[in-house]
């Protein structure tokens, strides 16, 4: 399950930023004032060997609302500022939505599958920021988790990016192939995967290593890393592709192991799932939407 504890940052600049944000000394009572949203998605897979039945997935969110820092001067002088509701939606991929108990209300007897509509106290809110301002009062936005979320997954078909290994290991060498394969059923827009890292720890003390395409390998570590630039449905046979590397061994053979994978991709969630403000007195300035990878494993 995944915890609703209220986790609050402050910082000079927002995780979401803003585009058009006013500057605080402009923020007058009368003024629709401007929030950022931010929707982070984490996608956590386990893949074993080359079986797709075996795929573990699990992808939760959540989201952020950025507060520029003037609108506490707005909110403490006055006292019952406008309300901030929002409305969540294409929820009908999300199993499970999990409001900041403390800072946010929803209607439990709304019943469109796929939107829901929640509000904040806003007194609760004040104090928070307030509470935020004075542990960092140079910072000029301050960032208030609203929700986390969890999206259902069916397997390896909800994983952005397959992966498959095979290892051969004898006393003097190690041969390993990491098949890849870019998935944009996963996805409810298909999104470019970046800054792509595959990590293989190699133990059997590795003398010397073969890759294509040409891995890096941390003799102290005793780790083989990949950097691929990007993936996605235009790169070459689809975004399919394979990585080998063979390791001459002093003290074989090796014990196959555990090999990481990070990427992330900006601009989309894997879900679908969107926001928009309700009611009047504030506007968005921004939304941002990205996933990247929690734990993502892959096994031979």
């Amino acid at each position: 399950s995944i915890s609703s504890s209220a986790s609050l940052s402050a910082a000079n600049t927002p995780t979401v930023g803003v585009s058009r944000g006013p500057s605080p000394v402009s923020l007058g009572n009368q003024d629709t004032l401007p929030v950022a949203v931010a929707l982070t998605e984490s996608v956590n897979a386990y893949f074993k060997g080359a079986d797709p039945t075996k795929c573990i997935v699990k992808i939760t969110g959540d989201m952020t609302i950025s507060f520029p820092s003037g609108i506490i001067k707005v909110f403490t002088g006055n006292p019952s500022p406008a309300v901030l509701c929002f409305r969540v939606k294409n929820i009908s991929r999300l199993e499970q939505i999990l409001p900041n108990a403390q800072l946010v209300f929803s209607d439990p007897s709304q019943c469109d599958s796929n939107t829901k509509d929640f509000w904040m106290n806003m007194q609760a809110v004040t104090v928070y920021l307030k509470k935020l301002s004075e542990q960092n009062p140079a910072a000029s936005y301050y960032n208030v988790d609203v929700l986390k979320y969890q999206v259902s997954s069916n397997g390896i078909q909800s994983t952005p990016l397959n992966l498959a290994t095979y290892w051969k290991c004898s006393a003097g060498t190690t041969d390993l192939r990491v098949d890849y394969k870019y998935n944009p059923e996963a996805m409810v827009a298909p999104s470019v995967l970046s800054n792509i890292q595959v990590v293989v720890p190699v133990d059997g003390g590795v003398t010397n290593m073969q890759s294509l395409p040409p891995a890096i390998w941390n003799a102290e570590q005793m780790k083989a890393f990949w950097k691929l630039s990007c993936i996605s449905e235009k790169s070459e046979n689809g975004g399919s592709g394979s990585l080998r590397a063979k390791f001459d061994l002093s003290e074989g053979p090796s014990k196959p192991t555990t090999l990481a994978v990070q990427f992330l991709s900006e601009g989309n969630t894997l879900s679908g799932v969107d926001i928009e403000l309700v009611g009047t007195g504030y506007r968005l300035s921004l939304v941002k939407k990205r996933f990247a990878t929690g734990r993502y494993l892959a096994d031979c």
